[in-house]
């Protein structure tokens, strides 16, 4: 089709009042487009800051509970939990993951029992619970063992699972976890749990202040580069995100977001499943400094990253601006 020319097309018309802007917009963000991350610590009544994270905080389990009301109040329809595992309880084989009364099990029970109707995402990975810091168990050569790991994230999944979380979501980057994950759900009686795999997972440097809030940033020994994903290939991800659908993923996300738009629109474009990104710790943080610094207008810079998620082709984002977000969108 050849286009009309100049002045019969003037694309400044539909342009020009708010109501035919709103008209015409090709994407849309809302509440129910948001997924919450929120930061769980040992304690009762505790609100904890995060320096790295300004405005975010971890909370005990009793005032997680605030934190899930507020969400399902604001129209946010999920919520996913980290925890902050204390010291004392992390160790070379993250036992404390499998444990059915650990911080992440009662979280999960007191949200559900609070506000069952909102949904509840947990993470499937055992840098909270190992010594170490890294995703997976190491070898004597400080190697993440990819099939020992599996079969403890299977069990720490099954565990999750038994204590109400409707989403679990394998982060580890582990081969193979996600069918062995499937199958043991539906083995267990477990059908209905979904799994959104962290399918295309970078080792990035904007992670620093998720370290911060999850505690682990200081034990980390070495890196992550040997089972997150290079961020200079977007074709391996591709061949991640095939293989974890075939393996039964009902969700797919990629992470972090904003630098790697263009791997979530080729993956919407190539694969019928829900795509999802995570706006990731340093992204929150670099857009909470622009503002403090008065480089930008927050609730602008907010809303714009945001909808940038959704018009790249995500079903729906993780965002620490989740709360902010909603309330700016009535």
């Amino acid at each position: 089709m050849t286009p009309c020319p100049f002045p019969s097309a003037r694309l400044r018309r539909t342009r020009a009042g708010a109501w035919s802007r709103e008209l015409v917009a090709e994407t849309r963000l809302t509440p129910s487009d948001l997924i919450w991350p929120l930061f769980i610590t040992e304690g009762e009544g505790v609100e904890e800051p995060i320096t790295t994270l300004p405005g975010v905080s971890r909370w005990s389990v009793d005032r997680i509970v605030e934190q899930a009301r507020e969400a399902r109040a604001l129209g946010i329809p999920c919520v996913a939990l980290f925890p902050n595992t204390p010291t004392a309880l992390r160790t070379e084989d993250a036992s404390e993951a499998l444990n059915p009364d650990n911080l992440i099990c009662r979280a999960i029970r007191a949200v559900k029992d609070a506000v069952p109707d909102l949904g509840v995402l947990t993470d499937v990975a055992l840098d909270p619970y190992t010594a170490d810091g890294h995703d997976g168990i190491t070898d004597e050569r400080g190697y993440v063992v990819n099939d020992e790991t599996s079969k403890i994230l299977v069990e720490q999944a099954l565990v999750q699972a038994a204590a109400g979380a409707d989403i679990v979501a394998p982060s580890d980057m582990m081969d193979g976890r996600v069918g062995a994950i499937r199958c043991a759900l539906e083995e267990a009686g477990h059908p209905n749990v979904q799994i959104m795999a962290y399918a295309a997972k970078y080792a990035s440097a904007f992670y620093g202040p998720f370290r911060d809030a999850v505690g682990s940033r200081g034990l980390l020994k070495g890196d992550k580069k040997s089972y997150q994903m290079d961020p200079r290939n977007s074709d391996e991800a591709l061949r991640e995100v095939a293989l974890d659908i075939a393996e039964g993923a009902d969700h797919v996300m990629v992470k972090p977001g904003l630098a790697y738009l263009d791997i979530v629109a080729k993956v919407k474009a190539r694969f019928d499943v829900p795509v999802f990104a995570y706006q990731v710790s340093g992204e929150y943080a670099m857009i909470e400094a622009a503002a403090a610094a008065g480089a930008g207008d927050r609730d602008a810079l907010v809303l714009e990253t945001l909808t940038a998620f959704k018009r790249a082709g995500c079903s729906g984002v993780l965002t620490y601006h989740a709360a902010h977000a909603a309330r700016l969108l009535g």
